[in-house]
């Protein structure tokens, strides 16, 4: 696996990686992480496709659910120590 590109982003780190003929967008804000996979067939331009794919709506979604995950995470840790 190498990392063939990384998008700046105020709120998180993207990293893209080649992995197996498959391009992995990996998605990092603190311990937490979103990772997507997507052929490299299926794509018709390589990695400028997946530029294409990581818009403005995508990118709001990934932050949404990452506020989700640290909520999840955090209440299911009060439940373990309580």
């Amino acid at each position: 696996m190498r990392i063939i590109a990384e998008l700046p982003h105020p709120d998180f780190k993207i990293s893209i990686l080649n992995m197996n003929n498959k391009f992995i967008v990996k998605m990092e804000q603190g311990s937490l992480e979103q990772s997507y996979k997507i052929p490299e067939m299926d794509l018709t331009d390589g990695v400028n496709s997946v530029f294409e794919v990581l818009d403005e709506d995508f990118l709001k979604t990934v932050a949404a659910r990452f506020i989700e995950m640290r909520k999840d995470f955090k209440d299911a840790y009060f439940r373990y120590n309580y």
